[in-house]
């Protein structure tokens, strides 16, 4: 059921299957001219039915209206292929449009067997077809309109500027409303839960790209932070607060966890503490799995960035350990 939670503003809720997050929100922003949609839930049956219910009841007409997909994973994206088929536009940031439209082959998977290795997840027998990002993404090529930061989108009362919020993905957007003091943040800031921030490359430390779009988004004015999953945050800067808390806690873990010599990713993610109804990692399911050795790893390369920690390759497996433990 589609819930108005500010005006001409509904969160439908969109369950997603067997998933630990167990719903998205979509939005969908009306006026008399344009719609506006944030996000659309998995490229599966469950996903479609439960998102059409909330247009149908809504009586939302595809020829006036337009996509907009916060970031690249398919709990956001999957059904974005399918409603460009309704001459919906479909805007993203530029660089997770790019991504979502690489995700379509199989191709773009199979670097996750590389990944595998790299993360010592081949103990577990652990496939890219194993995870929810390959079962549920757009399958064929979507024409994006890109977005960049500073773009406007106006739909009726409301004047959105397009905000570069990269950290969970290298291209998460989200949209701010200066007069009305709202912003939309697909996963950038959740409440109760924390996002994943996981490997992107060894480009860059994602992980302090994450800190400081939190910190760029701590500098706004928001009186209601329309987050993706879970409750919408009425105290940005107290969420803020907490998300760095976290993340800080985390890296002292795995300082804790890797003080004694190197180890693998996997074995590294496989001590550390989960919000998960599992005692022990070979009860994890196997997406878990991956998110879980995703973020380990994300952390592990910021101690590296950070000169906090060091890592050697033994046939295609990364080890960590403290810096000067590596033995």
């Amino acid at each position: 059921m589609a819930i108005e939670v500010y005006p001409n503003i509904y969160r439908h809720e969109i369950p997603l299957p067997g998933n630990p997050l167990k719903a998205i929100h979509s939005y969908f922003i009306l006026s008399k001219d344009r719609n506006l949609i944030i996000d659309t839930g998995f490229n599966r049956k469950e996903c479609r039915d439960a998102f059409m219910k909330g247009i149908n009841e809504l009586n939302i007409d595809f020829n006036k209206t337009d996509l907009l997909i916060t970031h690249l994973h398919s709990d956001h994206s999957g059904l974005a292929a399918e409603l460009s088929k309704e001459d919906v536009n479909v805007y993203v940031g530029k660089i997770d449009g790019k991504m979502i439209n690489d995700m379509s082959s199989d191709e773009y998977w199979r670097r996750f067997e590389e990944y595998a290795v790299m993360f010592d997840l081949t103990k577990d027998n652990i496939a890219f077809d194993d995870h929810p990002g390959y079962k549920y993404c757009p399958k064929e090529g979507i024409e994006f309109i890109d977005l960049i930061e500073g773009d406007l989108i106006n739909i009726g009362d409301y004047s959105f500027e397009v905000i570069d919020i990269p950290g969970h993905t290298p291209g998460h957007i989200g949209l701010y409303d200066r007069n009305h003091r709202i912003f939309f943040g697909g996963d950038h800031i959740l409440d109760k839960i924390t996002p994943n921030i996981a490997f992107w490359g060894f480009e860059q430390d994602i992980l302090s790209v994450y800190f400081d779009s939190l910190k760029k988004i701590y500098q706004y004015d928001i009186d209601y932070l329309f987050s993706a999953h879970r409750n919408i945050v009425k105290n940005h800067k107290k969420r803020i607060d907490e998300l760095l808390g976290h993340h800080k806690d985390r890296l002292n873990e795995i300082k804790e966890i890797i003080k004694d010599g190197k180890m693998s990713v996997r074995d590294i993610a496989s001590r550390m503490n989960w919000s998960l109804r599992c005692n022990i990692w070979e009860d994890f399911p196997n997406p878990q799995k991956w998110f879980a050795s995703g973020e380990a790893m994300s952390h592990l390369e910021h101690l590296v960035y950070t000169g906090q920690a060091e890592k050697i390759e033994d046939n295609g497996i990364l080890y960590y350990s403290l810096k000067g433990r590596n033995e």
